[in-house]
């Protein structure tokens, strides 16, 4: 494990003061110490992830539901399944809306109102990597062609935001997705109306896995893995990587920032790689943990 503060080691008496103080003026300064040592300021090297939990089916009254934390970043996602005409275009497809909330309950950095400019862009990021990855086919959704369709409604709540909002919103969907049981639905010929038989229920068809593995660039050069919120404000850049369990490349996602090269983008991807087997590994155990309802 790294130091806490390479830059104070040689120091007597108050150099706990003095980096706290050092950290405030100079924030980047402090940090690029850490940086030349290969760690960071909370004892992680830099490929480390925080410690990642998940808990599933913690809201009963929602069809599925899971909480992932990633160090203190906390994530709740719940999901509702509903009625609803298919598409007039896509008359075989269901709807996935995903909707994520940053209150000011998780970070002093939200306001109350509507949604602000990064939850927006993190509900958006959701839904690409829905549409992208084909966790579900929106063909699976439907329970009569052209009359009736399941829409689920994602809803994601941040409870504690400590950096990393889109990892740790991805493994909660991925998560409260797996918890889904859908009763059976059928149409009464005679009527037209929709019977539902509570009694019988089916999981939704996952068809693929992604997992999110985000990074902060420092100076245009070194890379982070799992960045904490104030790692993301000194980075001069981000990049999220999502794959699934085939290590297809889902989505790149990079909101502007300093540049890649092609093989800093490739470490990425490898590191991608990793991330995944470790994540799957934690949902199928918790999954197994847990008795069916």
């Amino acid at each position: 494990k790294c130091a806490r503060d390479p830059g104070s080691r040689s120091r007597r008496g108050g150099s706990g003061t003095m980096a706290a103080g050092f950290k405030t003026v100079e924030p980047l300064e402090y940090y690029r110490r850490f940086l030349k040592e290969n760690c960071r300021p909370d004892g992680r090297e830099l490929g480390e992830f925080r410690t990642t939990t998940v808990n599933i089916g913690s809201i009963a009254t929602a069809d599925g539901s899971a909480l992932v934390k990633l160090g203190n970043t906390t994530v709740i996602c719940g999901i509702k399944a509903e009625f609803a005409e298919p598409p007039a275009e896509s008359t075989n497809k269901g709807y996935i809306v995903p909707n994520v909330d940053l209150p000011p309950l998780c970070s002093s950095r939200f306001r109350s109102g509507p949604p602000g400019e990064e939850a927006q862009a993190t509900s958006q990021f959701i839904a690409d990597v829905i549409e992208n990855s084909e966790i579900i086919m929106k063909e699976d959704l439907c329970i009569a062609n052209g009359k009736l369709a399941w829409v689920l409604y994602c809803d994601f709540i941040c409870l504690d935001y400590d950096g990393n909002i889109l990892d740790a919103c991805t493994f909660a969907l991925l998560a409260a997705l797996k918890n889904v049981q859908l009763p059976k639905v059928t149409i009464n010929e005679e009527t037209g109306l929709a019977e539902v038989d509570l009694k019988q229920t089916n999981p939704l068809n996952i068809r693929k896995h992604p997992v999110a593995t985000s990074f902060a660039v420092f100076d245009d050069t070194i890379l982070i893995v799992d960045p904490m919120a104030e790692e993301e404000d000194l980075a001069t850049g981000t990049v999220t990587i999502v794959m699934d369990e085939e290590g297809r490349l889902c989505s790149v996602h990079k909101p502007g920032g300093s540049g890649l090269t092609a093989a800093k983008l490739q470490d990425c991807i490898t590191r991608a790689v990793t991330r995944h087997t470790e994540v799957k590994k934690l949902i199928d155990k918790v999954i197994k943990s847990i008795k069916p309802k």
